[in-house]
């Protein structure tokens, strides 16, 4: 599948991609540089990185770490996009197991953005960086300023899923939340968030197959939580080993100086919130 390609900074873009080399399998852009964010002008620093596409595959299948796939279940700007099948069916891959997971999160009955919510959310989720540096309604930002762009990325993938019905009329959508329906969902999520599940259910010595073990989470009422949890494992992992990753690879000076920012970026939140509750 192909990323619906938006324009916007083209001339800079292409800049930056004349000093990376030419058989690049996918290039893209993302942040509230590009993509605004609700009461928060883009910033004038631009961080960039680089992975095989081995890794990235690996990443948009199995959420290994949900780094990439996590940016990639928000909208971006893809700049490059070559015709590599395995590399377009996991983008696809990705998109529809952000969905699966959102579904198991959700209750019966929620509106279209709450499910872009809970989806732009979950790379977010154990993420200590919301804890210190984020505006803590970040999320929220994303998916308001860009309801038509989550849209445009997921509308076809909810059209086609047996399991959800969109009554129009209310401006709700309605999931099958039986244990068969869930179980199908659990089946179908990554492989590494299946291993969560497993290590937080599984009882020491007793080694049961995953299918077992998810069969008993689909009938279990809090299996939203252990959702919650798995895919929060995942990102707290991640996020700690890029934070590191990011002190040894711009330096201790460059890395205080974006931390201050986020730092005042969150306080600038908090502050507005804080203004608007009191009128």
């Amino acid at each position: 599948m192909s990323l619906p390609m938006l324009q916007s900074n083209s001339g800079l873009m292409r800049r930056i991609l004349a000093h990376f080399p030419r058989d690049l399998s996918l290039a893209f852009a993302y942040g509230s540089g590009l993509f605004g964010q609700a009461g928060h002008p883009g910033p004038i620093i631009i961080k960039y990185g680089v992975v095989s596409t081995g890794t990235l595959i690996e990443d948009l299948l199995h959420w290994k770490n949900l780094y990439i796939a996590g940016r990639l279940h928000k909208p971006v700007k893809i700049l490059i996009q070559n015709e590599n099948g395995k590399l377009q069916a996991a983008l696809a891959r990705n998109l529809k197991s952000a969905v699966i997971t959102a579904f198991l999160m959700l209750p019966e009955s929620f509106t279209e953005e709450e499910l872009y919510v809970r989806i732009a959310g979950l790379s977010y989720s154990g993420d200590f960086r919301m804890i210190i540096g984020e505006d803590r309604s970040k999320v929220m930002n994303i998916v308001s300023a860009n309801m038509e762009n989550f849209q445009r990325l997921y509308n076809n993938i909810l059209q086609d899923c047996p399991q959800v019905v969109y009554k129009q009329q209310l401006g709700k959508l309605e999931l099958d939340k039986s244990p068969e329906g869930q179980f199908n969902q659990l089946m179908a999520l990554p492989r590494t968030v299946q291993q969560e599940i497993t290590r937080l259910v599984d009882q020491p010595g007793k080694n049961r197959d995953v299918e077992e073990i998810l069969l008993q989470v689909a009938q279990d009422p809090d299996c939203g939580s252990l959702i919650q949890q798995s895919v929060s494992g995942i990102v707290k992992s991640s996020s700690l080993t890029q934070s590191a990753k990011g002190i040894l690879t711009a330096g201790m000076r460059k890395t205080v100086t974006y931390s201050t920012k986020k730092l005042h970026k969150m306080w600038r939140g908090w502050r507005r919130k804080s203004s608007e509750h009191f009128c």
